[in-house]
């Protein structure tokens, strides 16, 4: 009687163990939907902190809906958790390339918010509804007192924590680099529903009839089929769906860990594409280098800190400008750099392999922040548009003091501002930004056809604003002169100055104008 007990205690020690790692599996898994699904949305929508609130705000409610749902079904809580695991599997496993293929394929922009709206209440709904059902499972065949059920739940809870930690890690560190969105999603799935099986298999064979068991293990074996599919044939759908969001064929394609990155290519226009914004076209990239980068030079730089520009055309400007000597290049994505020195080395002429251009990866704040570097005759700041916070922070007052502390006296910094058109309030919000971290600016903008109106800042510590110019001993230009820059300086009135507080780390109102667009 005695080893009979010993033997079904520790039958039951394993039961809980088993089911405990299943806990923090499907944890680890619920995790990392979610974390796709923002992802993606981040790389196709733009994200930013409302959308994202919105998602978080909106899986956590769901998590409770789903726990209250679930109750008429505890008294079959084996079959029920089977059941949920499965259908989790599936949609969590399809989630992100449905997104993905809505994005791409639905012609109002409204349907893939839709779809991420939909994915995200039934992932959480599911996801809520696995703690009361292990629970159940967890107290099956005891007679539990108050500290009993507090030291199963507790128990309940790590293992979910501890899962949910896991998830928050690889997600970014392994699926997402090694297999990108929709195939590491689909890998999840696949591990939801394995998880699911070794549950099916290992523990509830006692506690459900072989009919039940065999139907569970036959709809999981279906579910997993659907999901290695789509690992396999996840990059044609993918390839076909991202073709659709371009107008010109696809020649390369990277998902770095900080963005999406396509070039395309139509006879001899060669675009790129950050998180689906055009960075330069061929067909007129001149008139935006030459506009950024000559006025920056002022009576002779020799010495030249770019931040940003890893596409390498500001380098092959400054290259050919005689006089400079060097080129800091700071770009935060290698897989940039690694573009510009193949697919585009022909646009930057081999710019970023000059013996005279040292290419630094690092995030520009952070490497200003603790260069030793100091004496830049000239700076070049060729940044995305802050439409996100992250890059809020490099159009900041915080951001402009510390390009200041790198500057040779005298020296000119010239800083892409985007529209003064079509986000007016984000360009004059440039310029006061900069005017507020002490410098003398002078706005100044030109006609790019593939952007439109596009805008410049020039700028040097101190009272009084620098003038535009053309270096005597420019090379040939074919775009600007002086008599272009001078024009350049004058605005219409429905581009005129606006007076627009700074934008700072602690209040990126930047980020907001950029949403707002033309106002």
């Amino acid at each position: 009687m005695t080893s009979t007990r010993v033997g079904t205690a520790e039958s039951a020690v394993r039961w809980r163990a088993v089911l405990l790692a299943a806990v923090a599996a499907c944890a680890a898994c619920g995790i990392v939907y979610e974390l796709a699904l923002l992802t993606l949305s981040a790389s196709l929508n733009g994200g930013g902190i409302v959308a994202t609130s919105l998602i978080v705000a909106g899986y956590i409610a769901a998590l409770g809906v789903g726990a209250l749902l679930v109750k008429p079904l505890l008294a079959r809580a084996a079959v029920t958790f089977i059941a949920l695991e499965t259908v989790l599997g599936i949609i969590g496993g399809l989630s992100a390339a449905a997104l993905y293929v809505a994005f791409a394929f639905l012609d109002e922009p409204g349907g893939s918010t839709l779809v991420l709206a939909i994915g995200t209440a039934l992932i959480g709904g599911l996801v809520g509804a696995e703690v009361p059902l292990l629970m159940t499972l967890l107290q099956r065949g005891r007679v539990a007192g108050p500290a009993d059920s507090g030291r199963t739940l507790a128990n309940l809870n790590a293992a979910d924590y501890l899962g949910a930690l896991v998830g928050g890690l690889i997600w970014p560190f392994l699926l997402l680099p090694q297999l990108g969105m929709i195939r590491g999603a689909a890998a999840t799935g696949v591990v939801n529903l394995v998880a699911a099986a070794m549950v099916s298999i290992f523990l509830l064979r006692h506690v459900v009839s072989i009919g039940q068991l065999v139907a569970a293990l036959s709809s999981l074996a279906a579910a997993l089929t659907l999901l290695v599919t789509l690992l396999v044939r996840a990059h044609d759908i993918e390839t076909t769906s991202r073709q659709r969001l371009y107008a010109d064929p696809i020649i390369a394609y990277r998902h770095s860990a900080y963005q999406e990155i396509v070039v395309t290519r139509r006879g001899a226009d060669l675009r790129l594409y950050l998180d689906g914004g055009l960075q330069f076209s061929t067909r007129d990239e001149y008139r935006y280098t030459e506009s950024l980068v000559y006025p920056a030079l002022g009576a002779g730089a020799h010495s030249v800190l770019v931040l940003g520009g890893g596409d390498g055309l500001a380098a092959r400007e400054l290259l050919r400008q005689p006089g400079v000597q060097s080129i800091v290049q700071v770009e935060l994505d290698p897989a940039v750099i690694e573009l510009g020195r193949t697919i585009i080395r022909d646009a930057n002429g081999g710019a970023l392999d000059d013996p005279r251009v040292h290419v630094v990866i690092d995030d520009a704040m952070s490497w200003l922040r603790a260069t030793e570097a100091v004496g830049f005759d000239a700076v070049i700041v060729d940044l995305p548009d802050p439409d996100t916070p992250v890059l809020g922070r490099l159009y900041s007052t915080e951001f402009y003091a510390l390009v200041g502390q790198v500057l040779a006296p005298g020296g000119l910094m010239s800083v892409q501002a985007g529209s003064p058109f079509s986000t007016r309030m984000a360009f004059w919000r440039t310029v006061s930004t900069i005017q507020a971290a002490g410098y003398a600016a002078t706005p100044y903008h030109v006609h790019v056809p593939t952007f439109g109106d596009w805008g410049f800042v020039l700028a040097r510590r101190g009272d009084a604003a620098p003038t535009p110019t053309v270096p005597n001993d420019a090379p040939p230009l074919r775009f600007l002169d002086q008599r272009v820059l001078q024009a350049a300086t004058v605005f219409s009135d429905d581009t005129r100055p606006r007076p627009v507080a700074p934008s700072t780390l602690d209040n990126p109102r930047i980020v907001d104008d950029m949403r707002h667009g033309y106002d």
